[in-house]
């Protein structure tokens, strides 16, 4: 079975494929000084709850934006499933995606495997939403080249800052107003956090189809995107498993056993 993992600024999502389906996800939070160790028991009681262990994993594929972490879930890989792991960005690792840009190591590991996560179920031009501690626009090409993007705050980051930076702002939670105009202040808050975001997503996207000038698919996927669903104009499809789908696809692009 594969243990696909993809380690983001905020979370860590734990993936394991047992050739055929998805058996089971996690997510933990991201903590660059958590140990090979440390992972594999918390691991290990989760894979218990569905009738597994860490003995039934027999390979691991790494998409990592941490570099710190990186150096831990590579030894969980190398000690307790007895397999070197495939890593992202790595010279030997073939992911498959045509970056057109001025510098390609710019491009983070998660962007490119989205975007082949994305070209498995999908054709044409398309726009990739991706919600977590950064909100990234990604536009692949219809030959399937990644060709740049946008880059913003997301939306947790916007309302630790808003917290932060203003004495008499609350922390608030991540909530859809049934109304813009907001009667208090934390109704004021939620409406332009939320609501604010939608049009940060719409404007966006459609700035970015104009620029290109064809017809585009928009896929969302990210830790907070299914907030979004129903609210937006642009989004055509809400796919939560578009970096996992990307990293199944690096393994079976590059694991020998894979291609047997």
């Amino acid at each position: 079975m594969l243990l696909a993992i993809d380690c983001g600024n905020t979370n860590t999502l734990f993936a394991v494929h047992d050739g055929t389906d998805w058996r089971a996800q996690w997510r933990t939070a991201t903590y660059s000084a958590r140990t090979a160790d440390e992972y594999a028991v918390w691991l290990n009681q989760l894979l218990s709850l569905h009738d597994l262990s860490l003995k039934d994993l027999t390979a691991c594929v790494i998409s990592s934006v941490v570099p710190q972490s990186l150096f831990n879930l590579r030894n969980l890989g190398r000690r307790y499933i007895g397999s070197e792991p495939l890593v992202v960005g790595e010279p030997s690792v073939d992911i498959g995606v045509t970056v057109n840009l001025a510098r390609p190591q710019d491009a983070g590991a998660d962007r490119l495997v989205n975007a082949l996560g994305c070209r498995v179920k999908y054709s044409g031009a398309m726009i990739i939403v991706d919600s977590g501690t950064a909100t990234t626009f990604d536009v692949v090409s219809a030959d399937g080249a990644f060709e740049g993007g946008v880059i913003a705050p997301g939306i947790n980051l916007s309302m630790q800052a808003l917290h932060q930076a203003a004495a008499r702002l609350p922390r608030i939670a991540i909530e859809k107003p049934q109304r813009v105009l907001g009667k208090d202040t934390v109704g004021a808050m939620q409406s332009g956090v939320f609501w604010g975001y939608i049009d940060l997503i719409d404007g966006l996207v459609e700035r970015l189809k104009a620029e290109y000038g064809q017809p585009m698919t928009v896929i969302a996927t990210g830790g907070v995107t299914s907030l979004f669903e129903g609210a937006t104009r642009t989004i055509d499809h809400f796919d939560s498993d578009v970096t996992i789908r990307g990293l199944l696809e690096v393994w079976r692009r590059n694991a020998p056993e894979a291609a047997s």
